[in-house]
Parts: C-alpha cells; sequence; structure tokens
C-alpha cells in the first residue's frame, strides 16, 4: 500500500548504500499508477520506483537486464524488493530530451546540438530494435508478447471510445469497424521481428552530461520499425516541422540500411499508416487523460496532435481504402479548425493549480500578469508524518488529515469566498480569464488539497470554465 513506500524505499536504500537517506523526495507523476522518488544520501543519490503491476515490474526489470547485456544506455537497476513492488535507479538526473526540444520551440538547427541528441536518438532506437531484439524474453512482455491484430484494434477502439465518442463525431459504426480491420490488416504486413518500445518519444529519453539514457520501455514487445519512429517524429507538443521530420527520418533510413540491411522502401511501404495507428492511439489517450482524469496538459496535447492528423490526411497515400475512417479524421480536423462559437469565447476560464515554492510560482497564460497565490505554507504539513509522505493531497488519508484542522477549514472559507467574489466581479466586467495559485513546499499535499477544494467549489457552475492542473504531479 502507498503508506509503507517510504519504509521499504528506506530499507532498500539502507541495503544498498549502507547508510540512511536525507531524504525522499516523491517526483511528478506521470500518466500511469507508477510513482517515482528521489532519494538522497550523503554525497549519493538514486531513483525508486513504485508500480503495484509485478508483471510489469517483472517486464521492466528483465528488459534491463538484458539491454544492458547488450551495451544499451538504460538505468542501471541497483536493488529490488520484489514484494513491495519497489526497485532502486541510477538517478539520471531531471533533464529530459523533450525539455531540450521545447527550449528550441521543436526546430532544432542542423548541426546544433539539439539536432545531434536528436539524430544519435534515432541511431540508439535502431540498436534497441534491432541488437536489443536478438535473445529477447518475449514471454516477460506486458500486455501482449508482439505487437498484433489485438493489439491494434485496442489502440483504434481507444481512439473510437476515448476521442471520437467524447468529441460527439458522428460516425458509421459498422463501417468504421471494417476500416479498422482493414488498417489492422494491412500494418500486419510489415513484420515484427524487432524490438518495439511502445512508448518511443523525448520524454522518455533522459539527458546526463550529454549522453542519452532510455527509460520507459516496459510496455515492449516484439513489432515493427514503423511504430517508434513514427511515435518520435509525430509527439505531438514536439512540435517538429515537416522539414524536421523528413531530415530526421532520412537519417534513419540511412541508419537502418547501412548498419541492418534494412530496406528503406520496404519500410516506407507501410510507415504512413503507422503514423496514423500511433496518432490515433495519443488522441485515445489524450482524451481519457484529459476529459476524464481532469489532466490539462494531455488536453493542450490534443490540438497540435490534431494538427498532424491533417498533416496526414493531406499527405498520406489512399491505399488501403479506409472511408468510413477518413471520413471520420476529416471531421476531427474541421471540429478544431472551425471557430468557437461567440459565447464561449467570452465564457470565463478560472485556472486553479497547485504549485511548489521550491519550483517558483506558474506563469499565467492568459497573458495578463498573474492572478491570486494562496500560500498554503502556514498549514498543517501531513508531509512531515512518514505514513502520508508518499501520497497527495489527492488521496483520502491525506484529505482526512487536512479536513480536520480547523486552520484549514478556516483557510479555505476565507479564499473560497474571496475567489467566488472575484469570479461574480469578473463575469460583470466580461472578463475572460482570472488564475488562482495554491502553493506550499513540495506542491504535493496542502496545496493540492486546497486547489482541489476550490475546484469542486467552482464546478457546479454552469457560467463559467474551470479547470485545475497540479504541476508538481504532472
Amino acid at each position: 500500500m502507498a503508506k509503507d513506500i517510504i519504509p521499504s524505499i528506506t530499507a532498500l536504500f539502507v541495503e544498498w548504500s549502507g547508510s540512511p537517506p536525507l531524504r525522499v523526495e516523491a517526483l511528478p507523476g506521470s500518466g500511469s499508477a507508477r510513482k517515482y522518488f528521489r532519494v538522497c544520501g550523503h554525497h549519493i543519490t538514486a531513483m525508486a520506483a513504485y508500480s503495484p503491476d509485478p508483471e510489469e515490474n517483472k517486464a521492466f526489470l528483465r528488459y534491463t537486464a538484458h539491454f544492458r547485456s547488450k551495451n544499451l544506455p538504460v538505468p542501471e537497476v541497483y536493488r529490488v524488493d520484489e514484494e513491495s513492488g519497489i526497485y532502486l535507479l541510477q538517478d539520471l538526473g531531471d533533464t529530459t530530451l523533450f525539455d531540450l526540444i521545447g527550449k528550441n520551440r521543436g526546430q532544432p538547427e542542423p548541426g546544433s546540438p539539439l539536432d545531434k541528441l536528436l539524430l544519435e536518438s534515432l541511431e540508439i532506437l535502431a540498436r534497441f530494435q534491432t541488437e536489443g531484439h536478438h535473445g529477447m524474453d518475449y514471454s516477460v512482455a506486458y500486455p501482449r508478447m508482439a505487437f498484433d491484430e489485438r493489439s491494434l484494434m485496442w489502440d483504434l477502439n481507444y481512439f473510437k471510445y476515448y476521442f471520437l465518442k467524447l468529441l460527439q463525431i458522428p460516425f458509421h459504426e459498422e463501417k468504421l469497424e471494417n476500416d479498422f480491420v482493414t488498417l489492422s490488416k494491412t500494418l500486419l504486413k510489415a513484420g515484427s521481428d524487432f524490438f518495439m518500445f511502445r512508448d518511443f518519444q523525448s520524454r522518455n529519453i533522459m539527458v546526463r552530461d550529454h549522453q542519452l539514457f532510455f527509460i520507459d520501455y516496459q510496455g515492449g514487445r516484439r513489432g515493427p520499425l514503423q511504430y517508434d519512429v513514427a511515435s518520435f517524429l509525430y509527439q505531438a507538443r514536439a512540435g517538429f516541422s515537416r522539414e524536421t521530420r523528413e531530415r530526421l527520418l532520412g537519417h534513419y533510413l540511412e541508419t537502418i540500411r547501412n548498419r541492418y540491411g534494412q530496406s528503406g522502401h520496404e519500410f516506407m511501404k507501410h510507415f504512413h499508416g503507422f503514423i496514423l495507428i500511433r496518432l490515433l492511439q495519443a488522441l485515445g489517450a489524450y482524451g481519457y487523460r484529459g476529459y476524464f482524469e481532469r489532466k490539462p496538459h494531455f488536453v493542450r496535447s490534443i490540438p497540435p496532435a490534431v494538427a498532424n492528423l491533417g498533416e496526414w490526411l493531406e499527405k498520406s497515400p489512399i491505399t488501403p481504402d479506409i472511408p468510413a475512417l477518413r471520413e471520420a479524421l476529416e471531421k476531427v480536423v474541421a471540429h478544431y479548425k472551425s471557430p468557437r462559437p461567440e459565447k464561449l469565447q467570452e465564457r470565463l476560464t478560472v485556472s486553479i493549480r497547485s504549485f511548489s515554492y521550491m519550483q517558483g510560482i506558474p506563469a499565467d497564460p492568459s497573458g495578463n500578469g498573474g492572478g491570486f497565490v494562496f500560500d498554503c505554507r502556514s498549514l498543517p504539513n501531513p508531509g512531515r508524518d512518514e505514513k502520508y509522505r508518499s501520497m497527495t493531497g489527492l488521496d483520502a488519508p491525506v484529505a482526512q488529515y487536512l479536513q480536520g484542522s480547523d486552520e484549514v477549514k478556516i483557510f479555505l472559507a476565507l479564499t473560497l469566498n474571496l475567489v467566488s467574489d472575484a469570479v461574480s466581479n469578473y463575469l460583470e466586467r466580461g472578463f475572460t480569464s482570472l488564475m488562482v495559485n495554491f502553493g506550499c513546499t513540495g506542491g504535493q499535499h496542502r496545496s493540492v488539497y486546497c486547489a482541489e477544494a476550490l475546484y469542486r467549489h467552482l464546478a457546479n457552475r454552469n457560467d463559467i470554465h474551470v479547470e485545475i492542473e497540479h504541476t508538481r504531479l504532472l
């Protein structure tokens, strides 16, 4: 259980380093149930990972051992506690390739340091796909041993149920399913005698001392070459231009031809289909994580992903014949291109953020220069109690702890009333944006709880739009 994570991590760190850690810091989460921590000792650090899924843990650990035997750049595993679902890893720092791409607005200059890292990423990907495939034990792959017809249909139906239906895009169900089958059968002709990461993107590539390290490959399986390349080049928020994609793709094709004897012509026969399947899988994930789980950064990924989809529709070949799917995709692109009704444009949006003062106050994306900033550091801190340390303000035990405090009740009563008055005033004056920030030391417990309280307080109003983001839990 979550309350047992910190003691287990501490014990594992002591077993590895010989001394107890000075601190254990919870790190921002991902889209999955895994939790990550940085464990800091005297002049030594490690990463701790926790997953409640033993099959996923087995896949990651077995893959890691195999990749390291092939001298592929993955983190070293220091210690494993199988019973608790915790393992201790090499600390690769906090900088991802995605961070560097963002600083360059996704447009690397040819020959620049970022450009060299992107080219190297694709070269190393080719090594994983080929050298990493040889001798791999796919019996531990989870949830599928291969990217087969069932995997393809899962992705396509993920898109149908969590994107098309959520956006209320009309389609003919039987005809769409027929096109799904047609597309799947076509893509399966590409061959699958390679290792496939499944989620090969720049967020899963760490950069430390100008070296690349690869993480989050536990969903890997036997599969085609094309999927991971499409995933990397068409990552929604990477923002690569068409010219950049073509140049990077050309380098990858040259690599697999010269080093591994793979035909670029055969690769390209199916590449456009794999671009499509990856875009649809990503849109399904963004719909689910964004609309169901209320994670705004996934919602913000939808417009660039749809723009990539529009580009695919413009340049992709007609084969295979998938008219119902193409019609639905054209409706998706049109949906995002069409202007919003004037009534929605004038609606007041209240943006609620929780944050860590150690990371700084979030910027106001509206351009208005900011809004409310409430300091939660004077409130009782559940993070000082070991049983709450690995939890967040979204967890029931932490919420119960804070609900029992009169200080928290008074603080929330004052802040909620203050924001409610401001909302009424902004509506009268025709304003369209209000930002409210709640901060605490780590951005994990008190600020998250208070931000959620305000969200619940405002969410049922039909005259405003309310969004929430926990910047340290992304």
